[in-house]
């Protein structure tokens, strides 16, 4: 209603404060600050940095493509599945045609597994290796000399 008493064609404004001037204002960060990345951005920023650092010696891991999924789909879950086989923390999928190679990382189990930023990234590091040296038919050891150190 306006000042004469009439309804406003509109309608009610959304409030964005209460009567004594508080509550939410905006966001508590801006986008460009890492507060405001969420965990799965923060994960895939670990896999491209792992991966970044595997391509300055392989360059021929410029054609395999890099994917971050939540979890695995696990097949043969029922009564015939392995009982000794864990969560995988990373697969790959062969190159077929029109296709590249790719090497895939799950978070979910990752972060499971960590407990900070500084054990997921050498994690995320050592699944990425490990992934590429299956890909590549190499130890991983070979496909970074730094495989395995704290």
């Amino acid at each position: 209603m306006d000042d004469r008493g009439t309804p406003s064609p509109a309608g009610p404004r959304p409030r964005r404060r209460d009567r004594h001037g508080r509550g939410m204002r905006g966001p508590v960060a801006p986008p460009q600050v890492p507060l405001a990345a969420s965990r799965a951005e923060v994960f895939a920023d670990l896999v491209r940095d792992s991966v970044e650092r595997l391509e300055r010696r392989w360059e021929q891991l410029a054609e395999v493509e890099f994917l971050v999924l939540e979890v695995p789909r696990l097949e043969g879950t029922g009564a015939d599945a392995p009982a000794d086989e864990g969560v995988p923390l990373g697969g790959i999928v062969p190159a077929r045609e029109g296709r590249r190679a790719r090497v895939v990382v799950y978070r979910r189990p990752i972060e499971i597994r960590t407990k900070g930023r500084d054990e997921r990234a050498e994690l995320v590091h050592e699944v990425v290796v490990e992934q590429v040296a299956e890909l590549l038919g190499l130890t991983p050891e070979t496909v970074d000399p730094r495989y395995g150190e704290e």
